[in-house]
Protein backbone atom coordinates (compact mmCIF):
# COMPACT_ATOMS: atom_id res chain seq x y z
CA UNK A 1 0.00 0.00 0.00
CA UNK A 2 2.76 2.19 0.56
CA UNK A 3 3.55 2.58 -3.32
CA UNK A 4 -0.04 2.57 -4.89
CA UNK A 5 1.54 3.19 -8.51
CA UNK A 6 4.38 1.34 -9.47
CA UNK A 7 6.07 2.70 -12.31
CA UNK A 8 9.17 4.41 -12.74
CA UNK A 9 9.42 7.67 -11.65
CA UNK A 10 11.74 10.28 -11.11
CA UNK A 11 12.45 11.77 -7.80
CA UNK A 12 14.19 14.57 -6.29
CA UNK A 13 17.84 14.31 -5.55
CA UNK A 14 18.04 15.21 -2.10
CA UNK A 15 15.03 16.88 0.49
CA UNK A 16 16.12 20.42 -0.24
CA UNK A 17 15.39 20.64 -3.66
CA UNK A 18 11.89 19.43 -3.00
CA UNK A 19 11.49 22.28 -0.09
CA UNK A 20 12.85 24.69 -2.49
CA UNK A 21 10.59 23.73 -5.07
CA UNK A 22 7.62 23.42 -2.53
CA UNK A 23 8.79 27.01 -1.31
CA UNK A 24 9.04 28.50 -4.74
CA UNK A 25 5.45 26.80 -6.00
CA UNK A 26 3.54 28.42 -2.20
CA UNK A 27 5.54 31.85 -3.01
CA UNK A 28 4.00 33.51 -5.78
CA UNK A 29 2.68 37.18 -6.56
CA UNK A 30 -0.36 36.93 -3.50
CA UNK A 31 2.71 37.31 -1.12
CA UNK A 32 4.33 40.03 -2.39
CA UNK A 33 1.25 42.34 -3.15
CA UNK A 34 -1.46 40.95 -0.67
CA UNK A 35 0.46 39.66 2.88
CA UNK A 36 2.32 42.61 3.74
CA UNK A 37 -0.86 45.15 3.50
CA UNK A 38 -3.57 42.66 4.46
CA UNK A 39 -1.68 42.58 7.93
CA UNK A 40 -1.07 46.01 8.20
CA UNK A 41 -5.08 46.60 7.87
CA UNK A 42 -5.40 43.59 10.27
CA UNK A 43 -4.10 44.12 13.36
CA UNK A 44 -0.33 44.35 12.56
CA UNK A 45 1.14 42.02 14.94
CA UNK A 46 -1.95 40.44 16.02
CA UNK A 47 -2.84 39.49 12.43
CA UNK A 48 0.27 38.17 11.91
CA UNK A 49 0.22 36.01 14.98
CA UNK A 50 -3.73 34.92 13.85
CA UNK A 51 -2.17 34.33 10.45
CA UNK A 52 0.53 32.18 12.26
CA UNK A 53 -1.77 29.94 13.98
CA UNK A 54 -4.30 29.45 11.23
CA UNK A 55 -0.83 28.32 9.35
CA UNK A 56 -0.26 25.54 11.86
CA UNK A 57 -3.61 24.57 12.30
CA UNK A 58 -5.29 25.01 8.42
CA UNK A 59 -1.78 25.50 6.27
CA UNK A 60 0.30 22.84 7.36
CA UNK A 61 -2.28 19.41 8.16
CA UNK A 62 -3.74 19.88 4.47
CA UNK A 63 0.11 20.32 2.97
CA UNK A 64 1.05 17.57 4.89
CA UNK A 65 -1.83 15.17 3.34
CA UNK A 66 -1.52 16.35 0.21
CA UNK A 67 1.63 15.02 -0.10
CA UNK A 68 0.95 12.31 1.86
CA UNK A 69 -1.35 11.23 -1.08
CA UNK A 70 1.28 12.51 -3.98
CA UNK A 71 4.11 10.36 -1.96
CA UNK A 72 1.65 7.02 -1.48
CA UNK A 73 0.76 7.18 -4.68
CA UNK A 74 3.41 7.46 -6.69
CA UNK A 75 1.84 9.26 -9.64
CA UNK A 76 -0.09 12.61 -10.72
CA UNK A 77 -2.95 13.64 -8.91
CA UNK A 78 -5.56 12.01 -10.68
CA UNK A 79 -4.19 8.54 -11.19
CA UNK A 80 -2.85 8.64 -7.79
CA UNK A 81 -6.25 9.23 -6.11
CA UNK A 82 -7.90 6.42 -8.20
CA UNK A 83 -5.30 3.73 -7.26
CA UNK A 84 -5.59 4.74 -3.17
CA UNK A 85 -9.44 5.00 -3.78
CA UNK A 86 -9.39 1.36 -4.66
CA UNK A 87 -6.47 0.17 -2.59
CA UNK A 88 -8.46 1.59 0.44
CA UNK A 89 -11.78 0.22 -0.74
CA UNK A 90 -13.08 3.48 -1.05
CA UNK A 91 -15.71 4.63 -3.41
CA UNK A 92 -14.37 5.51 -6.95
CA UNK A 93 -15.74 8.82 -6.84
CA UNK A 94 -12.54 10.22 -4.53
CA UNK A 95 -10.68 10.49 -8.19
CA UNK A 96 -12.79 13.83 -8.22
CA UNK A 97 -9.95 15.39 -5.95
CA UNK A 98 -7.47 14.76 -8.38
CA UNK A 99 -9.35 15.99 -11.33
CA UNK A 100 -10.32 18.88 -10.00
CA UNK A 101 -6.85 19.96 -8.88
CA UNK A 102 -5.90 19.26 -12.26
CA UNK A 103 -8.42 21.62 -13.94
CA UNK A 104 -7.96 24.44 -10.95
CA UNK A 105 -4.43 24.69 -11.64
CA UNK A 106 -4.83 24.94 -15.41
CA UNK A 107 -7.21 27.06 -15.35
CA UNK A 108 -5.53 29.65 -12.67
CA UNK A 109 -2.16 29.28 -14.79
CA UNK A 110 -4.47 30.71 -18.28
CA UNK A 111 -4.46 34.01 -16.70
CA UNK A 112 -1.61 34.18 -13.78
CA UNK A 113 0.85 33.49 -17.17
CA UNK A 114 -0.86 36.99 -17.98
CA UNK A 115 -0.53 38.86 -14.96
CA UNK A 116 2.76 37.48 -14.86
CA UNK A 117 3.50 38.61 -18.31
CA UNK A 118 3.18 42.35 -16.60
CA UNK A 119 6.00 41.74 -14.57
CA UNK A 120 8.08 40.54 -17.76
CA UNK A 121 7.50 43.77 -19.16
CA UNK A 122 8.57 46.08 -16.50
CA UNK A 123 11.53 44.53 -16.01
CA UNK A 124 12.24 45.86 -19.35
CA UNK A 125 10.30 49.50 -18.43
CA UNK A 126 12.44 50.22 -15.69
CA UNK A 127 15.83 48.99 -16.63
CA UNK A 128 15.28 51.09 -19.83
CA UNK A 129 14.66 54.33 -17.22
CA UNK A 130 10.70 54.02 -18.13
CA UNK A 131 10.24 55.62 -14.47
CA UNK A 132 12.78 58.00 -13.74
CA UNK A 133 11.16 60.85 -12.00
CA UNK A 134 7.89 59.96 -13.30
CA UNK A 135 4.43 61.59 -11.91
CA UNK A 136 1.41 59.42 -10.10
CA UNK A 137 -0.95 60.66 -13.05
CA UNK A 138 1.85 59.31 -15.30
CA UNK A 139 2.37 56.12 -13.81
CA UNK A 140 -0.72 55.42 -13.79
CA UNK A 141 -0.69 56.18 -17.63
CA UNK A 142 1.94 53.54 -18.37
CA UNK A 143 -0.25 51.35 -16.58
CA UNK A 144 -3.57 51.98 -18.16
CA UNK A 145 -2.27 52.15 -21.50
CA UNK A 146 -0.25 48.84 -21.09
CA UNK A 147 -3.70 46.82 -19.87
CA UNK A 148 -5.36 48.54 -23.02
CA UNK A 149 -3.28 47.14 -25.47
CA UNK A 150 -4.23 43.19 -26.43
CA UNK A 151 -1.03 42.93 -28.27
CA UNK A 152 1.63 44.09 -25.85
CA UNK A 153 -0.13 41.92 -23.01
CA UNK A 154 -0.38 38.93 -25.85
CA UNK A 155 3.38 39.07 -26.34
CA UNK A 156 4.38 39.30 -22.50
CA UNK A 157 1.76 36.73 -21.52
CA UNK A 158 3.26 34.31 -24.79
CA UNK A 159 7.22 35.15 -23.73
CA UNK A 160 5.89 33.91 -20.38
CA UNK A 161 4.24 30.67 -21.23
CA UNK A 162 7.47 30.22 -23.81
CA UNK A 163 9.76 30.13 -20.38
CA UNK A 164 7.51 27.73 -18.04
CA UNK A 165 6.69 25.30 -20.87
CA UNK A 166 10.81 25.38 -21.71
CA UNK A 167 11.48 24.30 -17.47
CA UNK A 168 8.81 21.77 -17.17
CA UNK A 169 9.24 19.61 -20.68
CA UNK A 170 12.83 18.93 -19.27
CA UNK A 171 11.27 16.54 -16.50
CA UNK A 172 12.39 16.83 -13.15
CA UNK A 173 16.06 16.84 -13.08
CA UNK A 174 16.99 18.86 -15.88
CA UNK A 175 14.07 21.01 -15.64
CA UNK A 176 12.46 21.58 -12.30
CA UNK A 177 15.40 20.83 -10.27
CA UNK A 178 17.41 23.40 -12.14
CA UNK A 179 14.81 25.97 -12.06
CA UNK A 180 14.71 26.24 -8.57
CA UNK A 181 18.65 25.88 -8.32
CA UNK A 182 18.50 29.05 -9.86
CA UNK A 183 15.47 30.66 -9.30
CA UNK A 184 14.82 30.09 -5.70
CA UNK A 185 18.48 31.17 -4.58
CA UNK A 186 18.46 34.34 -6.37
CA UNK A 187 15.31 35.50 -5.03
CA UNK A 188 16.36 35.13 -2.15
CA UNK A 189 19.46 37.12 -2.64
CA UNK A 190 17.25 39.86 -4.59
CA UNK A 191 14.75 39.77 -1.39
CA UNK A 192 17.83 40.61 0.47
CA UNK A 193 19.28 43.17 -1.71
CA UNK A 194 15.69 44.77 -1.46
CA UNK A 195 15.53 44.90 2.25
CA UNK A 196 19.07 46.38 2.89
CA UNK A 197 17.45 49.36 0.16
CA UNK A 198 14.31 49.50 2.06
CA UNK A 199 16.14 50.11 5.42
CA UNK A 200 17.92 52.78 4.29
CA UNK A 201 14.97 54.50 2.43
CA UNK A 202 13.93 56.24 5.05
CA UNK A 203 10.34 54.79 5.54
CA UNK A 204 11.38 51.76 7.63
CA UNK A 205 10.11 52.56 10.64
CA UNK A 206 6.63 53.59 8.58
CA UNK A 207 6.40 50.21 7.43
CA UNK A 208 7.28 48.09 10.45
CA UNK A 209 4.55 49.90 12.52
CA UNK A 210 2.17 49.11 9.69
CA UNK A 211 2.77 46.20 9.34
CA UNK A 212 3.73 45.30 13.22
CA UNK A 213 1.94 47.45 15.51
CA UNK A 214 -0.32 45.46 17.77
CA UNK A 215 -3.66 46.53 16.85
CA UNK A 216 -5.47 44.19 18.97
CA UNK A 217 -9.00 46.42 19.05
CA UNK A 218 -9.68 45.76 15.52
CA UNK A 219 -9.61 42.14 15.42
CA UNK A 220 -13.23 40.46 14.55
CA UNK A 221 -15.07 37.10 13.01
CA UNK A 222 -13.19 38.61 9.74
CA UNK A 223 -10.11 39.02 10.64
CA UNK A 224 -9.85 35.26 11.09
CA UNK A 225 -11.49 34.72 8.37
CA UNK A 226 -8.90 36.49 6.44
CA UNK A 227 -6.39 34.78 8.05
CA UNK A 228 -7.32 31.31 7.19
CA UNK A 229 -8.13 31.57 3.75
CA UNK A 230 -4.41 33.78 3.52
CA UNK A 231 -2.77 30.53 5.42
CA UNK A 232 -4.49 28.05 2.98
CA UNK A 233 -4.50 29.71 -0.22
CA UNK A 234 -0.74 31.00 -0.09
CA UNK A 235 0.60 27.54 0.45
CA UNK A 236 -1.10 26.13 -3.26
CA UNK A 237 -3.05 24.34 -1.73
CA UNK A 238 -6.24 22.51 -3.10
CA UNK A 239 -4.72 22.22 -6.78
CA UNK A 240 -2.61 19.27 -6.58
CA UNK A 241 0.72 20.77 -7.06
CA UNK A 242 2.08 19.41 -3.84
CA UNK A 243 0.52 16.36 -4.57
CA UNK A 244 2.47 16.19 -7.99
CA UNK A 245 5.35 17.49 -6.06
CA UNK A 246 4.80 14.97 -3.01
CA UNK A 247 4.73 11.97 -5.58
CA UNK A 248 8.30 12.57 -6.22
CA UNK A 249 9.67 12.70 -2.61
CA UNK A 250 11.71 9.87 -1.54
CA UNK A 251 10.55 7.84 1.46
CA UNK A 252 13.00 9.17 3.60
CA UNK A 253 12.11 12.49 4.19
CA UNK A 254 9.99 13.25 7.23
CA UNK A 255 6.86 15.32 5.89
CA UNK A 256 6.00 16.99 8.78
CA UNK A 257 8.98 18.82 9.35
CA UNK A 258 10.04 19.43 5.75
CA UNK A 259 6.20 21.24 5.59
CA UNK A 260 6.68 23.33 8.42
CA UNK A 261 10.15 24.44 6.48
CA UNK A 262 8.09 25.23 3.61
CA UNK A 263 5.47 26.77 5.41
CA UNK A 264 8.18 29.28 7.19
CA UNK A 265 9.89 30.13 4.24
CA UNK A 266 6.36 31.45 2.50
CA UNK A 267 5.73 33.39 5.55
CA UNK A 268 9.52 34.94 5.52
CA UNK A 269 8.93 35.81 2.33
CA UNK A 270 6.03 37.54 2.92
CA UNK A 271 6.82 39.50 5.72
CA UNK A 272 10.00 40.20 4.23
CA UNK A 273 8.28 41.29 0.59
CA UNK A 274 6.62 43.98 3.08
CA UNK A 275 9.53 45.33 5.01
CA UNK A 276 11.61 45.63 1.25
CA UNK A 277 8.26 47.35 0.05
CA UNK A 278 6.50 49.49 2.31
CA UNK A 279 9.60 51.54 3.23
CA UNK A 280 10.12 52.78 -0.43
CA UNK A 281 6.15 53.44 -0.61
CA UNK A 282 6.08 55.56 2.99
CA UNK A 283 9.53 57.56 1.98
CA UNK A 284 7.92 58.69 -1.20
CA UNK A 285 4.45 60.06 0.78
CA UNK A 286 2.62 57.31 -0.67
CA UNK A 287 -0.66 54.67 0.30
CA UNK A 288 -0.11 51.40 0.41
CA UNK A 289 -2.74 49.84 -1.24
CA UNK A 290 -3.23 46.23 -2.03
CA UNK A 291 -3.22 43.98 -5.66
CA UNK A 292 -2.44 45.48 -9.02
CA UNK A 293 -2.04 49.37 -8.03
CA UNK A 294 0.89 48.63 -6.17
CA UNK A 295 2.83 46.69 -7.80
CA UNK A 296 2.58 48.39 -11.08
CA UNK A 297 1.31 51.67 -10.22
CA UNK A 298 2.53 52.88 -6.53
CA UNK A 299 6.23 51.14 -6.88
CA UNK A 300 7.18 52.31 -9.85
CA UNK A 301 6.11 55.67 -8.94
CA UNK A 302 8.40 54.92 -5.56
CA UNK A 303 11.32 53.72 -7.33
CA UNK A 304 11.25 56.42 -10.39
CA UNK A 305 11.44 59.51 -7.42
CA UNK A 306 15.06 57.77 -5.51
CA UNK A 307 18.68 57.35 -6.23
CA UNK A 308 19.58 54.16 -8.18
CA UNK A 309 15.93 53.92 -8.87
CA UNK A 310 16.22 52.11 -12.43
CA UNK A 311 18.29 49.64 -10.73
CA UNK A 312 16.44 48.80 -7.53
CA UNK A 313 13.12 48.89 -9.82
CA UNK A 314 14.70 46.42 -11.99
CA UNK A 315 15.50 44.10 -9.75
CA UNK A 316 12.25 44.05 -7.77
CA UNK A 317 10.62 43.09 -10.73
CA UNK A 318 12.99 40.28 -11.34
CA UNK A 319 11.97 39.24 -7.92
CA UNK A 320 8.09 39.20 -8.84
CA UNK A 321 8.91 37.48 -11.97
CA UNK A 322 10.87 34.63 -10.18
CA UNK A 323 7.96 34.15 -7.72
CA UNK A 324 5.96 33.90 -10.77
CA UNK A 325 7.80 31.34 -12.77
CA UNK A 326 8.32 29.15 -9.79
CA UNK A 327 4.39 28.77 -8.94
CA UNK A 328 3.83 28.62 -12.53
CA UNK A 329 5.77 25.60 -13.41
CA UNK A 330 3.68 24.07 -9.92
CA UNK A 331 0.55 24.46 -11.72
CA UNK A 332 1.45 22.74 -15.11
CA UNK A 333 2.75 19.60 -12.74
CA UNK A 334 -0.73 17.62 -12.17
CA UNK A 335 -2.06 18.07 -15.66
CA UNK A 336 1.63 17.34 -17.59
CA UNK A 337 2.53 14.34 -15.22
CA UNK A 338 -1.22 12.81 -15.69
CA UNK A 339 -0.87 13.20 -19.73
CA UNK A 340 2.75 11.55 -19.25
CA UNK A 341 0.73 8.55 -17.57
CA UNK A 342 -1.73 8.16 -19.49
CA UNK A 343 -0.48 8.55 -23.13
CA UNK A 344 2.96 7.02 -22.39
CA UNK A 345 3.98 10.01 -24.16
CA UNK A 346 7.05 12.63 -24.22
CA UNK A 347 7.04 14.87 -21.29
CA UNK A 348 8.10 17.70 -24.31
CA UNK A 349 5.74 17.03 -26.59
CA UNK A 350 2.94 16.90 -23.73
CA UNK A 351 4.02 20.18 -22.11
CA UNK A 352 4.22 22.06 -25.51
CA UNK A 353 0.34 21.06 -26.09
CA UNK A 354 -0.56 21.68 -22.50
CA UNK A 355 1.46 24.62 -23.15
CA UNK A 356 -0.33 25.78 -26.34
CA UNK A 357 -3.71 25.23 -24.90
CA UNK A 358 -2.74 27.30 -21.68
CA UNK A 359 -2.07 30.51 -23.81
CA UNK A 360 -4.71 30.00 -26.43
CA UNK A 361 -7.33 30.05 -23.07
CA UNK A 362 -5.12 32.97 -21.83
CA UNK A 363 -6.09 34.93 -24.69
CA UNK A 364 -9.49 35.55 -22.89
CA UNK A 365 -7.68 37.06 -19.83
CA UNK A 366 -5.93 39.31 -22.29
CA UNK A 367 -9.09 40.71 -23.54
CA UNK A 368 -10.97 40.65 -20.12
CA UNK A 369 -8.42 43.83 -19.60
CA UNK A 370 -9.40 46.03 -23.08
CA UNK A 371 -11.76 44.60 -25.88
CA UNK A 372 -13.91 42.40 -23.79
CA UNK A 373 -13.86 44.31 -20.29
CA UNK A 374 -17.77 45.01 -21.07
CA UNK A 375 -18.47 41.32 -22.01
CA UNK A 376 -19.78 39.89 -18.51
CA UNK A 377 -21.43 36.44 -17.39
CA UNK A 378 -22.62 35.87 -14.33
CA UNK A 379 -22.21 39.89 -13.63
CA UNK A 380 -17.97 39.51 -14.69
CA UNK A 381 -15.45 39.41 -17.36
CA UNK A 382 -14.04 36.52 -18.37
CA UNK A 383 -10.77 36.68 -16.11
CA UNK A 384 -12.94 37.69 -13.06
CA UNK A 385 -15.20 34.71 -14.06
CA UNK A 386 -11.97 31.84 -14.47
CA UNK A 387 -10.62 33.33 -11.34
CA UNK A 388 -13.60 33.85 -8.74
CA UNK A 389 -14.63 29.89 -10.12
CA UNK A 390 -10.97 28.53 -9.58
CA UNK A 391 -9.59 30.01 -6.65
CA UNK A 392 -13.06 30.50 -4.45
CA UNK A 393 -14.43 27.26 -5.28
CA UNK A 394 -12.39 24.66 -6.80
CA UNK A 395 -9.77 25.05 -4.76
CA UNK A 396 -11.30 25.27 -1.10
CA UNK A 397 -13.19 22.22 -2.16
CA UNK A 398 -10.10 20.57 -3.15
CA UNK A 399 -8.60 21.28 0.28
CA UNK A 400 -11.57 20.17 2.03
CA UNK A 401 -11.61 16.83 0.44
CA UNK A 402 -8.04 16.15 0.35
CA UNK A 403 -7.74 16.49 4.03
CA UNK A 404 -11.29 14.70 4.49
CA UNK A 405 -9.52 11.28 2.36
CA UNK A 406 -6.46 11.77 3.97
CA UNK A 407 -7.40 11.33 7.65
CA UNK A 408 -10.72 9.16 7.40
CA UNK A 409 -10.24 6.84 3.94
CA UNK A 410 -6.92 5.31 3.98
CA UNK A 411 -5.97 3.08 6.31
CA UNK A 412 -3.99 4.22 9.55
CA UNK A 413 -1.01 2.22 8.94
CA UNK A 414 -0.01 4.13 6.13
CA UNK A 415 -0.78 7.13 8.07
CA UNK A 416 1.79 5.88 10.54
CA UNK A 417 3.83 5.41 8.00
CA UNK A 418 3.98 7.87 6.28
CA UNK A 419 3.92 10.64 8.99
CA UNK A 420 5.95 8.51 11.17
CA UNK A 421 3.34 9.06 14.49
CA UNK A 422 2.74 6.91 16.83
CA UNK A 423 -0.89 4.57 16.96
CA UNK A 424 -3.04 6.23 19.52
CA UNK A 425 -2.28 9.92 21.07
CA UNK A 426 -0.49 10.72 18.05
CA UNK A 427 -2.55 9.31 15.01
CA UNK A 428 -5.97 10.64 17.14
CA UNK A 429 -4.06 13.78 16.91
CA UNK A 430 -3.36 13.90 12.89
CA UNK A 431 -6.68 13.10 12.78
CA UNK A 432 -8.71 15.57 14.44
CA UNK A 433 -6.96 18.19 13.30
CA UNK A 434 -6.70 17.06 9.18
CA UNK A 435 -9.92 15.40 9.28
CA UNK A 436 -11.89 17.72 11.46
CA UNK A 437 -10.40 21.28 12.40
CA UNK A 438 -8.16 22.28 8.93
CA UNK A 439 -11.73 21.20 6.62
CA UNK A 440 -13.67 23.26 9.16
CA UNK A 441 -11.84 26.27 8.96
CA UNK A 442 -11.44 25.92 4.84
CA UNK A 443 -15.51 25.67 5.43
CA UNK A 444 -15.71 28.52 7.00
CA UNK A 445 -13.72 30.60 4.38
CA UNK A 446 -15.80 28.92 1.87
CA UNK A 447 -18.94 30.08 3.27
CA UNK A 448 -17.84 33.64 4.01
CA UNK A 449 -16.77 34.19 0.28
CA UNK A 450 -19.52 32.83 -1.78
CA UNK A 451 -22.01 34.44 0.99
CA UNK A 452 -20.33 37.25 2.23
CA UNK A 453 -23.43 38.40 4.50
CA UNK A 454 -23.97 35.11 6.14
CA UNK A 455 -21.98 35.95 9.00
CA UNK A 456 -22.76 39.61 9.21
CA UNK A 457 -26.28 38.23 9.45
CA UNK A 458 -24.98 36.40 12.40
CA UNK A 459 -23.55 38.60 14.08
CA UNK A 460 -26.22 41.07 14.19
CA UNK A 461 -28.44 37.96 15.26
CA UNK A 462 -26.37 37.43 18.22
CA UNK A 463 -26.07 41.16 18.95
CA UNK A 464 -29.99 41.46 19.13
Amino acid sequence: MANAFSGKREMWSNRWLFVLAAAGSAVGLGNIWKFPYIAGENGGAAFVLIYLSCIALVGVPIMMSEILLGRSGRASPITAMQKLAEASKASKYWAFIGWLGVLAGFLILSYYAVIAGWALNYIWLSASGGFANISASGAEDIFSGFLSSPWQLLFWHSLFMVFTVLIVGRGIGKGLETAVRWFMPLLFILLIILLIYGFQSGGFQQAVNFMFDFKIEVVTTETWLIAMGQAFFTLSLGMGAMMAYGSYVPDSANIGSTVIIIALLDSFVAVAAGLAIFPIVFANGLEPGQGPGLMFVTVPLAFGQMSFGSLFGTLFFLLVSFAAITSAISLTEPAISYLVEKYNARRSRVAVSLGLFCWVLGIGTVLSFNHWVDLTLFGRTFFDLVDYVSQNIMLPLGGMLIALFAAWRIPDALIIEQLGVKEGYGLYSWKILAGFLAPLCVALVFINTLFPDFFEVINRFQQG
